[in-house]
C-alpha cells in the first residue's frame, strides 16, 4: 500500500553533475526539509560533486529507504533521476537551479512553500508514460526505458537516414532524412517540439511520431495509441537509437528495435496548484502580443 504523502519522511537528493556551486543552495535546502521533520540522504556522486564531507548514500540504498527523491539542477537532472530511479517505483520531484524548468517546476525561492503543502497533502502524484525499448540483432540484446523520447538518427552528418517504420508487422512510412522522434507525451514540449511536433497533454497515454528534416514535405508528425507496437528496421548500415539525450546505441542494417508504453508509470510528484497550461503560457510566452 503506498504511503500518504504527509506521511513522507526521507528525501533522497541528486545533484546536477560538475556542479559544486550548488553546495550552499543545497544545504540550506537540507536545513529546510529537516525544518518540516523530512530527512535528507544524498547520493555519492552528488556529495563528491559538491564537496561534501560526508560520503553520501549508495544509490540503490537511496531509493529503497527514502519516500520521494529530489532532483537539484535543470529538466535533464530529473529526466536522468526518474530513468534511473523507475524500477523503484518512488516518486520524483524537481527543485529547479536551471534554466527551462518544465517539468523541474520548483523554484528554490519556492521550496519552504512547497514543504508547507507537502506536510498539508497539498500535493499530488502524477503518472507519466514511460516507453520500453528492445535493440536485438545478431548476439545483441538491448532493453531500456525513455521518459521523454527515443530518437533515431544518423550517425554521419553527411548521410541520410533511411527508417522502415512498422506497427504490428504493417509498414507505416519509410522516413528519409535527418532522424525520427518516438516520444512520450512528456517529451512532447522537448526535441519534438523543436521539430515542428504537437505539444500533447502529459497525462495522455500516447506515442508521437516526429520526422527531423524530412526528405519530403508529405512527411508529417503521426499519433498513435501507446498499446501498439512500434518496430524500427533499416536499410541502411548503421543507425544510432538515443535515449532521452543521454544514452546512445548503434542500430545495425540487421538488427531490429522495438518499442512500447511500458506496463508501470513514472511518477511526478506537484504541488495540486500546478496548472500545465500555465506552464506553457509561461515557458512558452502563449497569449503574449
Amino acid at each position: 500500500m503506498e504511503k500518504n504523502i504527509k506521511e513522507y519522511k526521507c528525501a533522497g537528493f541528486t545533484i546536477k553533475p560538475d556542479s559544486p556551486e550548488l553546495k550552499d543552495v543545497f544545504l540550506d535546502i537540507k536545513s529546510k526539509f529537516e525544518k518540516y521533520g523530512i530527512k535528507v540522504e544524498i547520493g555519492k556522486n552528488s556529495a563528491r560533486t559538491i564537496g561534501l564531507k560526508e560520503k553520501g548514500t549508495d544509490f540503490k540504498t537511496m531509493c529503497q529507504k527514502c519516500d520521494f527523491l529530489v532532483s537539484l539542477g535543470g529538466d535533464g537532472t530529473l529526466l536522468s533521476l526518474v530513468r534511473r530511479s523507475y524500477k523503484y517505483n518512488k516518486p520524483v520531484t524537481g527543485i529547479n537551479a536551471g534554466n527551462l524548468g518544465f517539468l523541474a517546476d520548483i523554484t528554490i525561492d519556492e521550496v519552504e512553500n512547497f514543504l508547507k503543502q507537502l506536510k498539508n497533502g497539498e500535493c499530488r502524484i502524477d503518472e507519466r508514460m514511460m516507453i520500453k525499448g528492445r535493440i536485438e540483432g545478431i548476439n545483441k540484446e538491448i532493453n531500456f526505458f525513455a521518459f521523454n523520447d527515443v530518437v533515431v538518427t544518423r550517425p554521419i552528418v553527411s548521410k541520410m537516414a533511411t527508417i522502415e517504420t512498422y506497427v504490428e508487422d504493417d509498414m507505416i512510412n519509410r522516413y528519409r532524412g535527418d532522424g525520427l522522434i518516438i516520444s512520450t507525451p512528456t517529451g512532447s514540449t522537448a526535441y519534438n517540439l523543436a521539430a515542428d511536433g504537437p505539444v500533447m497533454y502529459p497525462l495522455t497515454k500516447a506515442f508521437i511520431l516526429t520526422p527531423i528534416c524530412p526528405h519530403s514535405l508529405t512527411q508529417r508528425p503521426l499519433v498513435m495509441p501507446a498499446d501498439f507496437t512500434i518496430t524500427i528496421k533499416t536499410p541502411n548500415k548503421k543507425l544510432l537509437v538515443v535515449i532521452d539525450g543521454q544514452d546512445s546505441y548503434e542500430l545495425d542494417k540487421d538488427d531490429v528495435l522495438e518499442i512500447k508504453g511500458s506496463c508501470k508509470s513514472a511518477k511526478l510528484l506537484h504541488r495540486k496548484e500546478r496548472n500545465y497550461f500555465r506552464v506553457l503560457r509561461d515557458k512558452l510566452s502563449w497569449g503574449e502580443e
